[in-house]
């Protein structure tokens, strides 16, 4: 019996074997037609974007608009394996900056006894030192105009440039605005290396950032990181704060460098840092090409940055607030002082109102607020609409010009 079934199984599995070997080959046996392989599609490729054009006409001022070169829009369709090109593009515009300065030194509180002074003669102890400082700062025009951070070079009596080149020399100050921690120097030698600025309204999150300067006055150094946030605010380093935000590591030496995209244009001036070592922790800070070249159009034409002001002193509005002047959500600013003779104080504007809408527009956030207004050209009406009393008030207000900071400004 066993063996009458092993005659038979053999043929069995045979067949099985070769059905499924015919269903594979032809599917249209059982009413199933083949599917054609996927096409492959070729990558798209955008089309060619025109050159900014860097000769925009100004109105005519004391020193020309500087001649800084725009870059093309960035194409970000596929990443290079090295950067080496962008570096070689970008990093001869990028230079060191060292000042210095004399500062009085803290002496002994009995040498200003005539007592005891009177025994040590003519061989009192200096009350004099050198106090010196490196940063980094970025050539921004054939004209030899260098932008750089206003902390670099704060109350410096002597300034140094040196170029990548090995060429060095003493740098002229053109201004500086230490509301955006922005300063403006202007160097004389032939040749100079430009850098391209970028449309920093083009930078998205995720785009490969390089930092150049001269950390620790180690030398020219290059680091890699990517743009991590865009639009920073509410950090307590600037009055007009819209920082980008990069985990590029920048040190001290970085500041006034220059922070390029994969194609070696200008995205930011590298500015600050947060570390709880000193040392770089993957956040850092730079200022947007484009608010540093409007500050420099102003410094170089006007000598000043010219902003609006209002003349009072606000103080963000929280829940508990709101309720107490009736209000049924936290908006707007509560004025809690105002400039004697200022603007808000002249259109009648009183400590206690509170500020909802300035030209129309509500007040969300009061630093987002201060900078529209800085915004505005001093002489212009701006309607705004103030909660007194429990009642809504429109006033009308000609805006002023915000007074320019105390400082001292270094030697040119």
């Amino acid at each position: 019996m066993r063996r009458s079934l092993a005659a038979y199984a053999w043929p069995v599995i045979t067949g099985v074997l070769l059905a499924i070997v015919l269903l594979n080959t032809f599917p249209q046996l059982i009413g199933r037609s083949a599917s054609p392989p996927p096409a492959v599609q070729p990558p798209a490729v955008p089309p060619a974007q025109p050159l900014v054009d860097p000769s925009a006409s100004r109105e005519a001022a004391t020193r020309p608009t500087p001649d800084v070169r725009q870059a093309a829009p960035l194409s970000r369709d596929q990443g290079p394996a090295s950067y080496s090109r962008a570096v070689e593009k970008a990093a001869p515009a990028v230079v060191n900056v060292y000042s210095s300065r004399v500062v009085e030194h803290e002496q002994h509180p009995l040498m200003s006894d005539p007592f005891f002074r009177q025994f040590f003669a003519d061989d009192l102890p200096s009350q004099q030192r050198l106090l010196s400082s490196l940063g980094s700062g970025v050539i921004v025009s054939a004209d030899g105009y260098v932008l750089t951070n206003h902390h670099v070079i704060d109350g410096a009596d002597e300034i140094q440039v040196a170029l990548r080149d090995g060429r060095e020399t003493l740098a002229e100050v053109i201004g500086t605005d230490p509301e955006s921690d922005l300063a403006v120097l202007r160097i004389q030698l032939d040749d100079l290396p430009v850098i391209e600025l970028s449309d920093t309204t083009d930078v998205a999150i995720g785009d490969v950032a390089l930092a150049i300067g001269n950390p620790f006055g180690v030398g020219q150094t290059v680091t890699m990181g990517i743009i991590s946030a865009t639009g920073r605010s509410h950090l307590g380093l600037t009055a007009y704060e819209d920082f980008i935000q990069t985990d590029a590591a920048i040190n001290p030496g970085n500041s006034g460098g220059a922070l390029i995209n994969a194609e070696g244009a200008l995205v930011g001036i590298n500015t600050a840092i947060f570390s709880r070592s000193g040392g770089s922790q993957g956040v850092g800070f730079a200022i947007p090409t484009r608010l540093a070249h409007s500050i420099l159009d102003a410094l170089v034409t006007q000598g000043r940055v010219i902003r609006g002001w209002l003349g009072i002193e606000a103080q963000e509005m929280t829940p508990e607030l709101a309720a107490s002047f009736g209000l049924q959500a936290p908006r707007g600013v509560v004025i809690a002082g105002v400039v004697p003779d200022g603007p808000a104080a002249r259109a009648g504007l009183r400590p206690g109102d509170v500020l909802l809408e300035v030209d129309g527009r509500p007040i969300v956030d009061a630093r987002v607020a201060m900078s529209d207004i800085a915004a505005i050209q001093p002489g212009a009406t701006l309607p705004l609409t103030v909660v007194r009393s429990g009642g809504r008030l429109d006033i009308d207000l000609e805006v002023g010009e915000r007074p320019q900071p105390e400082r001292r400004l270094p030697s040119r």
